[in-house]
C-alpha cells in the first residue's frame, strides 16, 4: 500500500460501545480507543471527538479509513465528518462490496459489518484448523462460524452478559447491581456472591455448550477465539475457548482493507479553496 494512505483510521461502531484503532503502513495498530456510541452526536460532533482523541494522544490524522457499522445512523455520521474534515472517504464494510468473501446465509445481505471484519480478523487463526469460531462478547454475544476461503458458514445469537444482568436487576427490585467478576467459588455465601456465579458461571457454561454444539456440527476441528469486552472475564473459566484477542474485530478491519487493493487505499481528498 503506498505510504500517502497512512495513518489509517478502523471505525467499528457497536451497539454499545465505538472502538477506533490508528495503523501504520505496516498495518499495526499504534493508537485504540473506545467510546461510547452517541446515537445524538451529529457529524461536526463526531469530528470534535476524533479531534480530540489524536491530539491527546498526539497521533497523525487519518490519510484513509475504513468503517463498520451496526447502528446505521451513527456510521453515516462518521463517515461524513471524515470526509468534510479530513477529507476522508472511508471504505464501508458490507457483504456486497466483499466479492471475495461468501456468505452462506439464507440472506447473505443480512450478515452485520462486524461479523465480516471478525471473518478477517480471525484468518490467522486458520494455520492449522479448517474452521474457526470467533465468540464476540458485545451488547450480545455473537458466534460466527468461519471456513478457510474466507467462508462466513452461519453462527448463533445471544444475549450479552451485560443485557441479562440488567434485565434481571430491573425486574427483582431487591436484587442489588454487582459487578460482572467471578467468584472464589460456585456456591454463594451472600445475595453478591450468588449473582456473580450465576451471570458469571452461567454464562460461561453456556458458551462452552454452545460451542461444543457448534463443533459437533463441523465436519472438520475448529479453533475458538474470544473477543470483545467480556471476553476477560471468563478468561480462564471457559475450557472451550482456546485465544483471547482484544483487538481481532480492529485488526480484522485493518487487514480487509488491506485486502481490498490499491482501490480502495487511495485518499480521496477535498480540493482546497
Amino acid at each position: 500500500m503506498p505510504a500517502s494512505s497512512f495513518p489509517l483510521l478502523a471505525v467499528d461502531i457497536g451497539n454499545t460501545s465505538t472502538v477506533l484503532g490508528l495503523a501504520d503502513e505496516s498495518l499495526t495498530l499504534t493508537h485504540t480507543w473506545r467510546v461510547r456510541t452517541n446515537r445524538d452526536m451529529l457529524p461536526d460532533d463526531v469530528a470534535l471527538q476524533l479531534h480530540g482523541l489524536f491530539a491527546l494522544a498526539g497521533a497523525a490524522v487519518p490519510r484513509s479509513a475504513v468503517l463498520s457499522s451496526v447502528a446505521p445512523p451513527v456510521g453515516q455520521n462518521y463517515a461524513l465528518a471524515l470526509w468534510r474534515h479530513f477529507g476522508v472517504e472511508p471504505f464501508e464494510v458490507s457483504a456486497e462490496n466483499l466479492p471475495d468473501v461468501t456468505v452462506e446465509l439464507d440472506q447473505p445481505g443480512s450478515v452485520g459489518a462486524d461479523r465480516l471484519c471478525n471473518l478477517f480478523g480471525a484468518e490467522r487463526y486458520l494455520d492449522a484448523h479448517e474452521y474457526a469460531v470467533v465468540v464476540d462478547f458485545g451488547t450480545s454475544t455473537n458466534f460466527d462460524v468461519i471456513g478457510r476461503g474466507r467462508r462466513f458458514i452461519g453462527g448463533i445469537l445471544a444475549t450479552g452478559a451485560q443485557v441479562s444482568a440488567d434485565a434481571l436487576f430491573a425486574r427483582a427490585a431487591k436484587l442489588p447491581r454487582i459487578a460482572l467478576e467471578a467468584p472464589r467459588t460456585a456456591i454463594g455465601k451472600n445475595t453478591v456472591h450468588a449473582l456473580q456465579s450465576g451471570l458469571v458461571f452461567g454464562y460461561a457454561e453456556m458458551v462452552d455448550g454452545l460451542l461444543r454444539r457448534i463443533r459437533a456440527e463441523l465436519p472438520g476441528p475448529a479453533v475458538a477465539v474470544a473477543t470483545g469486552g467480556f471476553a476477560r472475564t471468563v478468561e480462564g473459566i471457559c475450557r472451550e475457548i482456546d485465544h483471547y484477542d482484544e483487538t481481532l474485530t480492529l485488526r480484522g478491519l485493518v487487514e480487509l482493507w488491506a485486502s481490498r487493493g490499491p482501490q480502495t487505499s487511495a485518499v480521496q481528498e477535498r480540493s482546497n479553496p
